[in-house]
């Protein structure tokens, strides 16, 4: 029976002994990483700078892509495809045709707007220039009622002129007089941004991968460096039996101090410059608000997320170089 304790007291001893030294394993590796971190500074203010970019243009291209598809999305909700009808068209018959107009996949929402109500609509928006206020009263010719369809993707109206073309219903009451528009200056400018969305994006990833190469190959380089100037102390460490983990732990270190510092640094210009051209942006009708309380929210978890890039591009990089190098 006391055999028993005595092989049980020492199993539990012996893995306390191994965990303190597990753990003063992985504070020496730290400090070690640390050290050599502190000692090529040059190397490191170069590797770090170089990740500062990449990340930068990583944030970058996040805000640029979120700001350009919330305008997209703002512009889309006001502009309209209209449907002139005659002006004597009911409101039940519109509504008729608009319960047709809303059977179409295409189509988000349909507003009526009657000939009386265009007409008052024209003058509120006038009230101030006498001119334009006589020539309406002038005007021999009656204002169309108005559907205002606004649908999913400005860029493909073929469902819609289909309808305008096909249906049945809509022939008894569409305005011979005025043309359906599908057509227009916000039409022209959402396309504009929408092309200006995809090539953002891909000028994005194109930017990003290449600095993501470049910050690797320089934190290889690096490391690289830092394996020839402490081969004689890697070779002691060999001779002393020292584990390949030992060996390798401190590189690893150093090279994930280089993303976590970098990642602080992208995300604080980031942060900085997307509040200070904010107000820019937002007078040119750009929406940004949007974007800025997105990352206001989640601004902890984009930092960690940031964090977590530089690391994986510091670790990859360390790897690579300490497989090759180090011959372990």
């Amino acid at each position: 029976m006391m055999a028993k304790k005595k092989n049980v007291s020492s199993k539990v001893f012996a893995k306390q002994k191994n965990h303190r030294r597990g753990l003063l394993s992985f504070f020496r590796i730290c400090r070690y990483g640390f050290d050599s971190f502190i000692r090529n500074s040059w190397l490191s203010v170069a590797a770090t700078a170089v990740m500062t970019i990449t990340l930068l243009i990583v944030f970058t291209t996040f805000v640029a892509q979120n700001v350009l598809t919330n305008t997209v999305g703002d512009l889309r909700d006001k502009v309209d495809m209209s449907i002139y009808l005659k002006t004597e068209t009911t409101n039940e018959e519109a509504n008729s045709i608009i319960t047709e107009l809303k059977k179409l996949s295409s189509v988000r929402s349909v507003t009526y707007v009657s000939a009386d109500e265009a007409r008052s609509q024209i003058v509120e928006a006038n009230k101030d220039d006498n001119d334009v206020l006589e020539a309406i009263k002038a005007a021999t010719n009656k204002n169309p009622a108005t559907l205002r369809v606004i649908i999913n993707d400005i860029n493909d109206t073929s469902q819609l002129q289909d309808f305008v073309d096909n249906n049945t219903l809509l022939k008894d009451y569409i305005s011979s007089d005025y043309e359906p528009s599908f057509a227009g200056e916000r039409r022209n400018t959402i396309q504009s941004i929408g092309r200006a969305v995809n090539f953002a994006q891909q000028v994005g990833i194109i930017a990003g991968s290449v600095f993501v190469a470049i910050s690797a190959l320089i934190i290889f380089n690096t490391i690289r460096m830092a394996i020839f100037n402490r081969k004689e102390e890697i070779q002691m460490m060999k001779l002393i039996g020292a584990n390949q983990s030992f060996i390798r732990g401190p590189f690893l270190v150093e090279s994930i101090i280089y993303g976590l510092i970098a990642a602080l640094a992208a995300t604080a210009i980031g942060f900085f410059g997307l509040y200070k051209v904010s107000g820019t942006l937002a007078s040119y009708q750009i929406s940004v608000q949007s974007t800025i309380d997105l990352v206001t929210q989640y601004s902890v978890v984009i930092v960690l997320i940031m964090m977590a890039i530089g690391a994986v591009i510091g670790i990859a990089s360390s790897l690579l170089a300490t497989h090759k190098y180090l011959k372990l």
